[in-house]
Order: C-alpha cells, then structure tokens, then sequence
C-alpha cells in the first residue's frame, strides 16, 4: 500500500497566501465585477483588494440605494446583492490560486459556470453611513461547491451584516 501526502489544511492556507496574482488578472477580475456585472453597476459595487484568501469591495452610498427614505438605511437588497458579489469573487479567486501554473485569460474563463446556490443574510445593525465596506473569505473549496463568508461593515470597521453563501463550481 503507498502513502500519498494530502496538503494539511494550514500548508493549503500557506501555500494560498503565497500566490501573488499578476496584475492583468487583478484587472480582468475587476472588469468582470465592476463592467460586465450590470447589478454591481447598479449597486456601485467598487473591487479593492484580490488574494487567493480574502477580497475585499466598497460600496458608496447614493439616494437610490436608500431603503428607508426616514432613516436614509441603504436597502437590504443591495446588501444581500454586494454581499453575493463578493462570494463570487473569493471563490474566482480561490480557484485562481489553484491554477496559477494557466495563463491569466485562461484562469478568468474558468469562472464561466460559477454561480449562487445557497445564500444566507444576518442582518445585524442599520445599514447607515456614506460609505460601506465589503470582504469575503473561502471557507472551503471542493471540486464541485465552494463555501464563503462575508462580512458588510461600516467605514469605521463597525459590522452591520453578516452573509455564507454556496456557489456550485463545476
């Protein structure tokens, strides 16, 4: 019987932060999420940070993202929305890492078939500020669903909402 060694789970996240994504598929990232996604358009979702680990988004409030005129809280619509985005984009990226020895085109056509099919939303405080700040996290990657973690912040780091979500990746 032969031994194979299975990466642990902590040489995974190593090997994950290592990764250094080159800068045409950071903007190949970012047209897809801020052009091509007519709802990020919509919701003014902006891309900042992309690692194999963690991305992280922003989302400035305007008067027709506002879901309750007498407070001027930003509809939950856009938060379930932003907060989906960004699962979508921790998983492109987590996939990425995996196949860094492709070229950047060829790891931006594999998300072609990504798509949400669980998603979940806590949410915790109003949705009040000027700005509001957006990171998700892989949980875990298989060979056929991804599971994440987001997080809807305010500027000031304080957290109003919380989402998980399962995105079918084959």
């Amino acid at each position: 019987m032969t031994s194979r060694s299975v990466p642990s789970r902590n040489s995974a996240q190593e090997i994950a932060e290592s990764v250094q994504f080159e800068p045409e598929f950071i903007s190949g990232l970012r047209e897809i999420f801020e052009t091509r996604v007519a709802f990020n358009q919509t919701i003014g979702l902006k891309i900042g940070e992309i690692t194999p680990t963690l991305v992280q988004g922003h989302i400035a409030m305007r008067p027709d993202l506002v879901g309750h005129s007498a407070y001027q809280r930003i509809h939950g619509g856009v938060i379930s929305a932003g907060l989906d985005s960004m699962g979508g984009l921790a998983v492109m990226a987590a996939i990425a890492a995996k196949h860094m020895d492709d070229t950047p085109a060829q790891r931006l056509h594999r998300f072609s078939r990504l798509g949400t099919i669980d998603l979940r939303v806590d949410y915790m405080r109003p949705g009040i500020g000027k700005e509001f700040l957006l990171t998700a996290r892989v949980l875990r990657l298989g060979s056929r669903v991804a599971n994440t973690q987001m997080e809807f912040l305010s500027v000031d780091g304080e957290l109003l909402s919380t989402g998980t979500a399962a995105y079918i990746v084959s």
